[in-house]
């Protein structure tokens, strides 16, 4: 009965998924793309697709919440959430230094995790190398003491346990209600609310972004998408089945309250691989993914767009093989990537998510900030000399420190 329940939850992941695949494949969203668009050609219209998937995932989980579909207090425990973007100990180091390495990862091959997974499904053999190593990555992350020797043994010194200040919970609504003395649940509800409408009224206030139909389509999906999962898995669904886990003889692997997050499904299919295929890693996650996949690769068949795409030398080989390895330890360290925190995280208010995001956002401009000055100044510039002019162009240093004229 428990794996029937499990096997129906899985069942609408992939449907899910699988529109979400076809309309990022139609819509070229591309998180990547996104911010290269604003920092290099000044242009936000991709970044506010993004902005606008996040909130309405936000504006709808907090609606859900509101009327008790979901009970979003599952976010906070280790044992009931995966990941735990609301647990008491706020693990900052994580989410900066894996934000950084995901987003440097994600530059380096162009595209991040829900990317990948959408490029391999119209035919880029190029991604399937990246995903190969993205699961490497985040194997090695997971299922071995890499990340504890790494980083967990001296990043965990530096946490915060929010419980010695009478928090129980890192997301903005609690952290709120203990500033300003209220109740934790009602004031996570109001700040949802606030925040979402103000973003969707400042992204729809101009007549460009509201006839911008491409982009509009592709946010609304997967905030939509974010949200369908938050409720298979946190509403009557996510909560019958973690109410029986203890009864199952096999109880699957990674199962409690979570959403899109798109480099725990390489991790997943690394362990079920290494498992010799036991049904035990066929997981929420990795449905989620094939989903994303099958939906890319259905567009692109009956749109004539399947292309088979290949390397162009040894050097954009080593570069992708090095983004997918920098994407699955990121990506685990900071507990989700640009979906995964930028999206499903962010509409639970969690601020570890806001922090993982902009650590991933600056990691991302900075190494295309540095690319570019490297192949312009082919000559001149070396990587001390890029990085230092490039942290110019973001405001990070004096820009008297400068070796580079901007470009």
């Amino acid at each position: 009965m428990e794996l029937e329940l499990y096997q129906n939850m899985l069942m609408l992941i992939f449907a899910t998924t699988f529109i979400m695949g076809w309309v990022v494949n139609k819509t070229d969203f591309c998180t990547m793309g996104a911010v290269s668009d604003w920092i290099n050609m000044d242009s936000t219209a991709r970044l506010k697709s993004w902005m606008l998937a996040a909130v309405s995932a936000l504006f709808i989980v907090t609606l859900l919440s509101y009327f008790d579909l979901i009970d979003s207090s599952l976010t906070q425990s280790n044992d009931t959430a995966s990941p735990p973007y609301n647990t008491p100990t706020f693990a900052w180091p994580r989410y900066v230094i894996g934000g950084l390495i995901f987003g440097i990862g994600m530059t380096i091959g162009s595209g991040c995790g829900n990317k990948t997974l959408v490029r391999i499904g119209a035919g880029n053999l190029k991604s399937v190398i990246i995903f190969i190593m993205m699961a490497f990555g985040a194997y090695l992350m997971m299922f071995t003491d890499l990340m504890h020797t790494f980083f967990l043994q001296w990043t965990s010194i530096l946490d915060l346990d929010l419980t010695e200040y009478d928090i129980n919970s890192q997301d903005l609504g609690a952290i709120t209600a203990h500033i300003i003395q209220t109740d934790a649940v009602n004031t996570k509800l109001i700040l949802g609310f606030i925040i979402s409408v103000a973003a969707l009224l400042f992204l729809f206030r101009t007549n460009e972004f509201r006839k911008d139909k491409h982009n509009i389509l592709a946010g609304l999906t997967i905030g939509i998408c974010v949200a369908i999962a938050w409720y298979i898995t946190s509403g009557p669904m996510g909560q019958e089945l973690l109410e029986e886990a203890e009864m199952m003889d096999e109880t699957p692997y990674a199962i409690g309250a979570q959403s899109l997050t798109f480099v725990a499904p390489s991790g997943h299919f690394s362990a079920l691989v290494s498992s010799e295929f036991d049904s035990t890693y066929i997981t929420f996650a990795l449905i989620a993914g094939l989903g994303v996949l099958l939906g890319s690769f259905f567009y692109a068949v009956l749109h004539q767009s399947f292309r088979i795409e290949w390397f162009r030398s040894i050097s954009d080989f080593i570069n992708h093989i090095v983004s997918g390895l920098l994407m699955g330890i990121g990506g685990v360290l900071a507990m989700g990537c640009t979906i995964g925190q930028g999206v499903s995280g962010v509409s639970t208010l969690s601020l570890g998510s806001l922090i993982a995001l902009g650590s991933i956002i600056f990691g991302s401009a900075l190494t295309m900030k540095i690319r570019y000055y490297q192949l312009v100044y082919e000559d001149e510039a070396n990587f001390y000399t890029a990085t230092i002019t490039s942290l110019a162009d973001l405001k990070c240093v004096p820009n008297k420190w400068r070796y580079l004229d901007r470009v």
